[in-house]
């Protein structure tokens, strides 16, 4: 069989990508034309396949290379590559992204600049940046709704969720962040609804009490869901703004304290609705990482959270200033 390229392979757009890798202890190479992972068995060598052409971003763990081969077919393919420390967290950065892990985008000069020159109209003006980040929350917190009521698989999984309560605390944040006067207090919001759904997820699976220790989580099987699920979406977030041209630098809420903040605040439109509730339903039923992380990437795959990021950042970027 001839030798295949990503140039012959058809295109699927990234909305519609099914794939979020996250590898370690493996070697990533060029083998027959595809792009392959290899994993050491004794004294077999195990070649696995990775679907370039539908997959998003591939996160790579410790003890992990890449090929300058296998790198320049990933970034023919339009595949976000990042790396990361192990389980996908602790994460890194090597590079001019600063969002606590290394990311290598594609370099293509023939993305459109259509959103960018929309998004610029409006970024360095404070009150229309304050207003963008308000249409970020609003949507983030109807995702939630629509996530944690009306999500059968969480159901079936034993996620009870008191409805009324859920929509009075996503009815008050939404009220409180329309009158909030900075980006500050738009944080400070988002910090409280955020403490509010954290207990609401622990009395939901029947977790009990929890205490929100990012990094260094230590044993508690939630924290660790969470830190290693939320880096999930940011792949997805660091993928809908290199789609749509936008750099990670022009954040509209975190970009005081992340230089590639508009990562985080794409992957907040999901986090919570879709990684918070899997983590505490993965926890409470003593799933591996590897069972959460595959029930994480379906959950992501099944509610189109890539198509939802970029369809908001297009809304935000035409919308904003008009």
């Amino acid at each position: 069989m001839d030798d295949l390229s990503p140039s012959d392979l058809k295109s699927i757009l990234h909305s519609k990508r099914a794939n979020i890798y996250y590898l370690q202890h493996c070697r990533v190479l060029v083998n027959g034309g595809r792009v392959e992972y290899v994993t050491d068995a004794g004294k077999q060598s195990l070649y696995w396949n990775i679907p370039i052409a539908n997959t998003t971003t591939i996160l790579l763990g410790t003890g992990t290379s890449v090929t300058q081969a296998a790198m320049r077919e990933l970034a023919k393919a339009g595949v976000l590559v990042g790396f990361c420390g192990g389980g996908g967290t602790p994460l890194f950065s090597a590079n001019e992204v600063d969002v606590e892990v290394a990311w290598f985008s594609p370099q293509s000069e023939y993305r459109p600049t259509e959103y960018l020159q929309h998004w610029v109209r409006f970024w360095f003006d404070d009150d229309l940046r304050l207003e963008a980040a308000k249409r970020f929350q609003g949507a983030r917190l109807e995702r939630i709704r629509q996530g944690w009521l009306h999500n059968r698989p969480l159901r079936d999984a034993g996620f009870a969720v008191d409805g009324d309560v859920l929509q009075q605390a996503l009815e008050q944040s939404l009220r409180n962040l329309q009158s909030v006067p900075d980006n500050t207090a738009l944080l400070a919001e988002e910090a409280r609804l955020s403490k509010r759904l954290f207990k609401l997820a622990a009395q939901a699976s029947g977790y009990g009490e929890f205490v929100r220790a990012k990094g260094g989580s230590g044993g508690d099987p939630a924290n660790r869901f969470l830190d290693h699920g939320n880096y999930l979406a940011y792949g997805l977030g660091a993928t809908a703004t290199w789609v749509l041209g936008i750099p990670h630098g022009l954040a509209v809420l975190h970009g005081k304290t992340r230089r590639g903040g508009l990562v985080f605040d794409v992957a907040d439109l999901v986090k919570d609705a879709t990684i918070l509730p899997q983590a505490f339903v993965s926890a409470v039923r003593g799933d591996e990482e590897q069972e959460f992380r595959q029930a994480c990437i379906d959950n992501l795959t099944r509610s189109e959270s890539l198509d939802f990021m970029i369809d908001t950042l297009k809304a935000v970027a035409e919308s904003v200033g008009r």
